[in-house]
């Protein structure tokens, strides 16, 4: 079994969503064959909790305007470290950067199929990396006193 045309239609438009929002390492799996529940998961993740729900944001308000749907469940809103929008077809998990390497989701789904993204999204691969090694050398200044 392999992701409806659907799915793949919704991970899509909510995949270009997310990296317009400039998310991090948008990557997406075809669960079909292991979970009997839906058929794909979209992760993202993002530097900061404000970040994190205003990628949300646009992807349920994308998909809602360009495919008339909307999630059956939204999880996570209060604290706005993990957002879990539940579309039945998908599950779009957007993760604080942190929560994001600390849960590990990739390492669960690994076997699973990845799916194509637009280039956009592709593009933000390694991008919680590089914001992570920025932050690291930030504080490591500021700690030296080179930053005031």
């Amino acid at each position: 079994m392999t992701a409806t045309d659907r799915s793949l239609e919704l991970i899509t438009t909510a995949a270009q969503a997310a990296a317009d929002k400039l998310a991090h390492d948008i990557i997406a799996y075809d669960v079909s064959d292991v979970l009997s529940i839906t058929d794909a998961f979209l992760l993202a993740s993002a530097p900061n909790d404000r970040q994190v729900k205003s990628i949300v944001d646009e992807i349920e308000e994308r998909l809602n305007k360009e495919l008339g749907t909307k999630p059956v469940r939204r999880e996570g809103d209060r604290d706005a470290r993990w957002i879990l929008l539940d579309y039945v077809d998908i599950v779009v998990h957007v993760q604080h950067s942190e929560e994001r390497v600390f849960y590990a989701l990739e390492r669960l789904w690994k076997d699973c199929p990845e799916l194509d993204l637009p280039a956009d999204a592709k593009a933000t691969r390694g991008k919680g990396a590089e914001h992570a090694e920025l932050r690291d050398a930030e504080d490591a200044a500021e700690l030296r006193g080179e930053f005031r």
